[in-house]
Order: structure tokens, then C-alpha cells, then sequence
């Protein structure tokens, strides 16, 4: 049994399959984590670009977020909604807040976007940290237009 183990302890044969191995599972998760949280950064700045372009839009009432220069909530949902479209996020009416008449750095006048949505990792499974969803939230004000 001696010689049987020492063998196994020369052989050098299979040493760089298991070094691998062992190497591999941290490194992927090294990558993964890197990717991930890239991607977290790219949709939290996606999400407050988004609130900036809706936030504008409602301050000057551009036609896409009002008719007529009267301000419509219902058309700057669905214009922060478009934005975010284009970032390939997903919003919901219930994800974005607007305030036309807010207050912001104490200062009135404003008109408001929040938005909060929850980003969620294609690998929940490696990933622990990120598997229930990370909150995002966004909020940008903007001078309304003096008529």
C-alpha cells in the first residue's frame, strides 16, 4: 500500500488537470462577478440618464410629454418609459414617479423623476449576493419652462 501511495505521489501526469481545476471555479466566479457588476453600473447611469431626459422633458413640456405646452402625466410616463426602452430596461407605470410642481435642493419650481426599478443577474446561482434582485432607484429635477 506504501508503494502504491508513493507512486501516486511522483506521478505527475494529470497535475495541470487538477491544478486547473482547482483554479477554475474561482476564476469563473472572478469573471462573472466583474461582468455582473458592470452591468449593474451600466443600468443604474441608464436609469438616471432616463430620469434626466424625463425630468427635461417635463420642465420645458416638450411635445412628447405634453400637448399644446399643458403638461400630460400620462404622456411623460410613457416617454420615460420609451427612454428606458431604448436602454434596454424595462418600466413599468408603477416604477416611475412624476412630479411637476416639486421642490428640489430647496428650491420650487422643479418638475421631479424617480425611478426605481430592480435589477436582477443572469447568474443567480453563482452570484449569492445578487440573487434576490438589487434596488435601483434614480431621481432627477429639472426648471419648469416660465410661461
Amino acid at each position: 500500500m506504501k508503494q502504491l501511495f508513493g507512486r501516486f505521489a511522483r506521478c505527475r501526469s494529470a497535475a495541470t488537470a487538477v491544478e486547473f481545476g482547482m483554479v477554475s471555479m474561482p476564476l469563473l466566479l472572478c469573471i462573472f462577478g466583474i461582468i455582473e457588476f458592470g452591468r449593474l453600473m451600466w443600468t443604474r447611469e441608464a436609469l438616471q440618464q432616463t430620469a434626466i431626459a424625463g425630468a427635461r422633458c417635463m420642465g420645458l413640456v416638450q411635445n412628447a410629454c405634453g400637448s399644446a405646452g399643458i403638461y400630460s402625466s400620462s404622456l411623460a410616463t410613457s416617454y420615460v418609459e420609451s427612454q428606458a426602452a431604448s436602454w434596454a430596461i424595462t418600466l413599468g407605470a408603477t416604477n416611475v414617479t412624476l412630479n411637476a410642481n416639486a421642490t428640489c435642493a430647496g428650491l420650487t419650481g422643479f418638475s421631479q423623476v424617480s425611478i426605481v426599478y430592480t435589477f436582477n443577474t443572469v447568474v443567480p446561482a453563482l452570484i449569492k449576493a445578487l440573487a434576490g434582485g438589487t434596488q435601483l432607484s434614480a431621481t432627477a429635477c429639472f426648471p419648469n419652462a416660465q410661461s
